[in-house]
């Protein structure tokens, strides 16, 4: 099993200090020291460390908002109990900054309707700021002309496909090329245990596969309007995938040896990028894609190339 590793610098800042504060106390650093040994559940850690389920539960909820393990809910004998498990084996923190690095860089933002293909199941539909966009759980509705105006999209299976305009790379060597989304599972309403494995592929090769693990709700976005209800899909993650010369990350975690290179960013006149399930997924959880003006962050798609 390929080594996971997590890369930071002094620019991600969030991430940083959840690392930090996770690495803080002792107590958390022999939880990770057990999840080395075994998967556990809260009860087992709790047991081994002598410390009451309550604290445990409280240190693991840190270790997992840092990325260093990760949680699911297995059957068990009462009903179901939270699973731990080690997320990464290795840590790596540069004390500088992109500015230190990089001369220049180059952001391209894509509405979240502008894909140019899809192939989506229900549920299924698409809203902008004012209101639904023509029929919900009907996939030909994908084509309505306001498809453009979108601001949330969801659908149970299959993917949407953008294209990025790459002139720049005629004057210009990249380094690196990284592209962000707000993303979340989909469900018929919100549910926040709704495992969805998500993939990305650019230029027609799978990038990486990361697993949401819910339908997210419970509170309202940040963005979203008024007439949008407490009911639905709120808010989603900032997901970050990092193209490199070392390799491909999600969110600073190593996810594959694949190169920038290996993308061949500049052979097409365009840059393609698929966001969707794979049909032999072992979470076909569904897909949220907000955009601009729904979420919790104002951003659509963004491309950015780092030379």
């Amino acid at each position: 099993m390929m080594m996971q590793t997590i890369k930071m610098s002094l620019d991600d800042t969030k991430h940083l200090s959840l690392v930090s504060k996770a690495l803080s106390a002792e107590i958390r650093i022999e939880i990770l020291k057990l999840l080395c040994s075994a998967d556990l559940n809260i009860n087992e850690i709790a047991e081994k460390l002598k410390i009451p389920a309550s604290s445990a539960a409280s240190h693991i909820k840190v270790l997992e908002e840092a990325s260093l393990i990760k949680t699911s809910l297995q059957p068990g004998v009462r009903g179901s109990m939270k699973l731990c498990k080690k997320q990464m084996d290795e840590i790596g923190i540069s004390l500088t900054t992109h500015k230190d690095h990089y001369e220049e860089q180059e952001i391209i933002s894509m509405p979240i309707g502008n894909y140019v293909d899809y192939k989506v199941e229900p549920t299924c539909g698409l809203v902008n700021e004012k209101g639904p966009i023509d029929e919900e759980d009907e996939p030909r509705c994908f084509y309505n002309p306001l498809r453009t105006t979108a601001k949330l999209l969801w659908f149970q299976k299959g993917y949407v496909e953008y294209r990025f305009p790459n002139n720049v790379l005629k004057q210009k060597k990249e380094k690196k090329l990284e592209l962000s989304f707000e993303i979340c599972s989909e469900d018929h309403e919100y549910n926040l245990d709704c495992p969805s494995d998500i993939t990305v592929w650019i230029n027609g090769i799978e990038a990486g596969t990361y697993t949401c693990p819910s339908d997210f709700g419970g509170r309202r976005g940040t963005l979203n309007p008024s007439w949008w209800p407490d009911k639905n899909t709120q808010y989603g993650e900032l997901k970050t995938f990092l193209l490199t010369e070392e390799g491909t990350f999600i969110n600073n975690m190593k996810v594959n040896d694949k190169s920038i290179m290996a993308y061949e960013l500049s052979t097409n006149e365009y840059i393609s990028i698929r966001i969707g399930i794979k049909e032999d997924s072992n979470n076909i959880g569904g897909i949220n894609l907000f955009g601009d003006s729904f979420g919790d962050y104002p951003q659509d798609i963004l491309l950015r190339f780092i030379f």
